[in-house]
Parts: C-alpha cells; sequence; structure tokens
C-alpha cells in the first residue's frame, strides 16, 4: 500500500430512493409501487397480522385454557443445590433471601420456593417465601429449621 493508491472509505449512508423522476431513473411512472390497488394509493396503512382477507394465523390457531393473571411466580429452589452451596463454603448455617442474592441462586425481585430434591445433612435455619412439605421434613429432619418471609 502506497500513499498514491489510497481511496477514501465509503460513506456509511446509503442515499435515499428519488422516486417519480422519469423513466430513466429506474423508478419513474407509478414510483416502485406497481399499477393499480391498494397499495399503490397514498395513504395506505396495512394492520400487523393482516393476511389479505385470510383469517389471519393468531385467530386460525386453537386457544385453550385459564391465564390467571394473578398468579404467583415462585423460583424453585432445591435441597441439593442449598446443600452444594453449604459445602463449598458460599452459604452459612443461617440463610436469608439476601444470602441466596449474593449467591447468585435467585434475582433480588424473586419469590424463591424451597423444594425437597435432594437431601441436606446439616442443621440450617432457612428464610424463603414458601416450602414443600418434603423440603420442610427433610430439613427438620437433620435438626433444622424454615421460616416463611411475609410480603
Amino acid at each position: 500500500m502506497k500513499l498514491d493508491n489510497l481511496k477514501a472509505p465509503k460513506p456509511n449512508r446509503k442515499a435515499r430512493k428519488r422516486v417519480g423522476r422519469g423513466q430513466g431513473s429506474g423508478i419513474g411512472e407509478q414510483s416502485g409501487r406497481g399499477h393499480n390497488g391498494q397499495r399503490s394509493r397514498a395513504g395506505f396503512n396495512m394492520n400487523v397480522g393482516f393476511e389479505g382477507g385470510q383469517m389471519p394465523l393468531q385467530r386460525r390457531i386453537p386457544k385453550y385454557g385459564f391465564k390467571n393473571p394473578f398468579r404467583t411466580e415462585y423460583t424453585p429452589l432445591n435441597l441439593k443445590v442449598v446443600d452444594e452451596f453449604i459445602q463449598t463454603k458460599k452459604l452459612g448455617e443461617e440463610i436469608s433471601k439476601d444470602d441466596l442474592i449474593k449467591a447468585g441462586l435467585v434475582h433480588k425481585n424473586a419469590k424463591v420456593k424451597l423444594l425437597g430434591v435432594g437431601e441436606i445433612n446439616q442443621k440450617v435455619t432457612i428464610e424463603v417465601d414458601a416450602v414443600s412439605k418434603s423440603a420442610q421434613e427433610k430439613i427438620e429432619k437433620a435438626g433444622g429449621s424454615v421460616t416463611i418471609r411475609e410480603s
């Protein structure tokens, strides 16, 4: 590469399409809109999902069931995960919601439900939003306790 054969970079912007400026421009006459019809008129606007009068896909697909808008979503937390984190010293014997957030197990606004998947051998005091019966039995069997947070 030499100074005499350097070229300026192509501009980052593409020139706008100038429609309706004669046949020689390639976009004269109908200005790229075709001949007649709804789409060739000024002020044409189509609804999202409109399929030319055909029944739209969103209305063709069957719908069933009921989606409860007031449902409370819980983030599941298994006992085996808690046990692993205690063994690797990422959690202590007294576990609060803040400890779970710092350990990266849950998000700060999430509600936590403790589930009984796995075993736990340590005596643990844990604070969660909800707990399954099996998880509560396993923790109490190991000598620990579960407190349910009031939100």
